[in-house]
């Protein structure tokens, strides 16, 4: 009997509505699109390989009309769907609501070609109602959503298939150039150009211990002003050195760690007494319910969440059902949810931290998507974290408690209590610092104290941005205080802070560059591609990302432009709303009104960019004034001076290399031998051999002379004579294995450290267990199975997926490291030390490109 057939983009959101919708419906996956421009040459039909416009996948002669293709991973699916198709009834296409889901829904369409009554089915959260309201009342295919995703799309690839090459050609090949990628990757550079120019600048100040009475507690007091002059902070400092023009004029006071010192013995035996008391209110406001950008924000700073592993869980959520839709830009809550949060406070808090009314926000982020709601717990009841034992772990609990909690406490009542401010000033006991005996000195305390916590009893907001949160005594103007020490406490002022993935994406969003849905993909690419690389939770750009900035700024500007970039998605939302037609705003962009569009411009500025300028990036100049540069070149980035070069370090940051940094770095690149030492009288030689450094034991090239391969953790300039010894000493006699009485040795080898047993032999994961690893280690390693192949011998077993229950390998690639679960590969970060991958980083870096690859079905 024909039955209603339901498709949804994803296998596991399937099998979610599958339990909601019972027996009487047929649900299957699309698997993200079916269709999409073609990736490579090999995938262009032979019909359209001639034509000019072939390269592109975009027929920009005839109304920029695209050219889809069924990729042949998806040819299977699309034949199991038509064979479900032909068994229906009705079909529902039921994918997301976003212009995306609506998207997929129309390739659908267009590929099934069907002739039962059609419905499109949405809905914002996987519930029994929500499917039951959504079968209830399906709606027509948005088509201006379809418009808009396509354009968006065609523009994406005009862009990149246009600018791309033209990196390609004056930087490196495998570059590639992006809408939002591009003007991303632009603020990276610019954040590390402020941490290259900066110049620290040091200070200090005092701080008092006091105390009200020998009965009461201790609090702090730090110095503010000396005779009426106010003592410099941080605030006062340029980033390139020196205190902020007119500081002086204003009479601010920058001290040295030793005026500071003589000042603390000047104020010895002085009477502090309190000045003035001031109280304020305080009341803090909860935030807003999550929507994607500040769910990743606050999943990065909370939970050390990665943009793709944060998206990646929520998408989880999602098709399970825990979850609302978490592609959105709204912060809106329905009446339902605003009833449900209400009822949850009131039970679990008591009726008075419920607000007299709900609280209604509004984005502040420009063009926001508010057609969904806001992402928080699905369902007419939510369930709490501690009740989801069994049914949630990892990070998945971890997510779904950040949701739940920041929902509620967006409907509870505010913070509210009392900021004390308190001035203390003390004479001098003798002249410092042009300061006369009894001239005055100012010290300043804050303290909060907190009456009604309200939202605070269920989400905490970032104590970076509190006030001092101290606890003072009850103090009054004129009151004598107990001094019980005076520190002295030096400061250095600090570089701008590199972006991480959270401000990242704040900084995107601010800016109105790309949608909350993408942002994921944005960092994922620029840390593919390259362009940046992660120190910690920050990122850093690549000196290859500063060669593209610079071209793309000299040659491009608009292109990377912030307030361009902004206006595009500007423009794309005014087609998803049917204010603007998709192919005249196409041919504006890409041919111009009268030329000057994209593809004039790429042909304009082709011959006229400077490879040898773009690729170059100016570090400082030596005491003579030659001038130091690092340049791009096809093999990564070099130092130069004159005709002197020498690699950058994979793990230097760009603003770590300084003048003295690249002199140092010339001078080991010629160190080519060292002598170390003697053995038994020959002479031992540590050399720089065309793969790398190594120590020999005799003068000369011979070929019968003893070598050994330098560790990855030594150098050529660094290495010392013991080292040297023990490394020739190899391969190291293990023991003898008491069964086969096989001698077994450890040694280093071309893909690493390794034992051996006779023609057996095992891969070791650090160079230096060579030396450390003993008989009773070695015959545990040989009873593990052997990895055959040379390539495979580098190979580590990590531990077991504990959700897939797929075993995690750590793997040597041609193109360098990688983890892979047999299913998903993922490169190991530069900055990563292989060997120190743990299996907690291997399924971090496994979900990323996980999340990348979903993503990316669109």
């Amino acid at each position: 009997m024909p039955k209603p057939l339901v498709i949804v983009e994803s296998p596991t959101k399937a099998r979610t509505i599958a339990r909601f919708l019972g027996d009487n419906y047929v649900v299957e996956s699309s698997v993200g699109h079916i269709r999409d421009l073609p990736r490579s040459a090999k995938d262009i039909p032979a019909s359209a390989k001639s034509e000019p416009w072939s390269r592109l996948g975009v027929n920009v002669d005839d109304n920029f009309a695209p050219l889809y293709i069924i990729p042949n991973e998806k040819k299977e699916q699309v034949k199991k769907l038509k064979t479900l198709l032909k068994d229906a009834n009705e079909l529902y296409l039921a994918t997301d609501e976003d212009r995306e889901g609506e998207s997929i829904a129309w390739h659908l369409l267009e590929v099934l070609k069907p002739s039962i009554p059609i419905h499109r089915m949405v809905f914002h959260e996987i519930t029994d109602g929500a499917i039951a309201q959504a079968l209830a009342s399906p709606r027509e295919l948005d088509q201006h959503l379809v418009n808009a995703q396509e354009a968006r799309r065609i523009l994406d690839r005009l862009y990149g298939y246009e600018v791309s090459p033209v990196l390609w050609k004056k930087v490196m090949p495998r570059l590639s150039a992006g809408r939002v990628q591009s003007p991303a990757a632009r603020l990276l550079v610019e954040r590390e150009r402020e941490r290259m120019q900066f110049r620290s600048s040091s200070y200090a100040d005092l701080e008092a211990t006091l105390a009200a009475s020998d009965e009461d507690r201790e609090f702090r007091a730090r110095l503010t002003h000396l005779d009426g002059r106010r003592v410099a902070q941080g605030r006062d400092f340029l980033p390139t050195g020196g205190l902020t023009p007119g500081a002086d004029e204003q009479g601010v006071v920058a001290l040295s760690h030793g005026e500071a010192t003589l000042l603390a013995a000047a104020l010895d035996g002085s009477v502090f007494r309190v000045a003035r008391v001031e109280q304020k209110p305080y009341r803090r406001s909860p935030s807003a319910p999550f929507m994607t950008s500040t769910l990743q924000q606050e999943a990065g700073r909370r939970l050390r969440f990665s943009s793709s592993r944060t998206m990646s869980v929520a998408q989880r959520l999602y098709e399970r059902g825990f979850i609302t839709y978490m592609r959105t830009d709204s912060v809106i809550l329905s009446g339902e949810a605003l009833a449900e949060s209400r009822r949850i406070i009131a039970a679990r808090f008591g009726d008075n931290e419920v607000p007299p009314s709900p609280r209604v926000f509004r984005s502040k982020i420009k063009n926001a998507q508010e057609a969904h709601e806001a992402i928080r717990p699905a369902g007419d009841r939510w369930r709490a974290p501690d009740e989801l034992d069994g049914q949630l772990s990892g990070d998945e609990l971890r997510l779904y408690e950040l949701i739940w909690r920041r929902t509620l406490a967006s409907q509870m009542k505010d913070a509210v209590g009392v900021v004390v401010s308190v001035t203390i000033e003390a004479g001098l006991m003798s002249a410092v610092l042009e300061l006369s005996a009894g001239d005055r000195v100012t010290f300043a305390s804050s303290g909060r104290v907190i009456t009604s916590p309200g939202f605070f009893r269920i989400y905490q907001e970032n104590p970076d941005e509190n006030e001092d949160t101290q606890d003072l005594p009850q103090v009054e103007a004129g009151q004598e205080l107990i001094e019980r020490g005076i520190e002295v406490v030096d400061h250095v002022t600090n570089p701008p802070a590199r972006y991480t993935e959270a401000t990242l994406v704040k900084a995107l969003e601010e800016r109105g560059i790309g949608r909350p849905s993408t942002y994921a993909s944005i960092i994922s690419t620029l840390l593919d591609r390259g362009y940046a690389w992660k120190k910690g939770q920050a990122l850093v750009p690549s000196f290859v990302a500063f060669a593209v900035v610079q071209l793309m700024e000299r040659y491009f500007a608009h292109l990377v432009n912030y307030d361009f970039t902004a206006q595009l998605e500007d423009d794309l939302d005014d087609i998803a709303s049917g204010e603007r037609e998709a192919v005249p705003y196409l041919r504006q962009f890409y041919f111009g009104v009268e030329g000057g569009g994209l593809k004039d411009e790429v042909l304009t500025q082709l011959g006229e960019i400077d490879a040898r300028m773009v690729n170059t990036v100016p570090i400082g100049t030596t005491d003579d004034g030659r001038e130091i540069v690092v340049r791009v070149g096809r093999y990564g980035p070099y130092i130069q001076l004159d005709d002197r070069t020498a690699s950058v370090p994979d793990t230097l940051t760009p603003d770590e290399l300084t003048v003295e940094g690249a002199l140092a770095l010339l001078s080991a690149s010629e160190v080519k031998e060292r002598h170390l030492g003697d053995l038994d009288g020959v002479p031992v030689l540590a050399r720089l051999g065309r793969y790398g450094g190594y120590v020999q034991l005799g003068e000369g090239d011979g070929k019968e002379l003893k070598r050994a391969s330098l560790f990855p953790t030594m150098s050529v300039e660094s290495v010392t004579l013991e080292e040297a010894k023990a490394l020739l000493s190899l391969p190291r006699l293990v023991g003898v294995d008491p069964e086969t009485n096989q001698e077994i040795f450890a040694q280093n080898g071309r893909f690493g450290p390794y034992i051996t047993r006779g023609r057996e032999s095992r891969s070791l994961e650090k160079p230096e267990e060579i030396f450390t690893i003993g008989l009773a280690e070695a015959l545990e390693k040989f009873k593990e199975p052997k990895r055959r192949g040379a390539r495979r011998a580098s190979s580590v077993e990590l531990g077991i997926d504990p959700e897939g229950d797929t075993k995690v390998v750590l793997r040597s690639g041609r193109f360098g490291p990688y983890v892979t679960d047999g299913k998903v590969n993922a490169s190991v970060p530069r900055g990563m030390d292989p060997t120190e991958v743990t299996l907690e980083q291997a399924l971090d870096l496994l979900n990323e490109r996980r999340a990348k690859l979903n993503n990316d079905r669109g």
